[in-house]
């Protein structure tokens, strides 16, 4: 899994942290947006075993936390 930092800004002026996860050795056949549940964040390790599973299924995965 090859992950890139992403930082992009919300509606309300808000800098919001992402990680844009890309299988290995494949062009990605699909993209994945992972809106995680209100108390958790984008490093929780289910979060990031559910990312890893889907990459290793080809589908490169954007996760971000919503409070920045």
């Amino acid at each position: 899994m090859h992950t890139q930092k992403v930082h992009f800004t919300n509606d309300k002026g808000y800098q919001l942290s992402a990680r844009l996860e890309l299988p290995v050795n494949q062009k990605p056949h699909t993209y994945a947006l992972f809106a995680h549940c209100f108390t958790c964040n984008k490093n929780l390790s289910a979060v990031r075993n559910i990312s890893r599973s889907l990459n290793m299924a080809g589908i490169a995965v954007l996760r971000f936390d919503f409070t920045g």
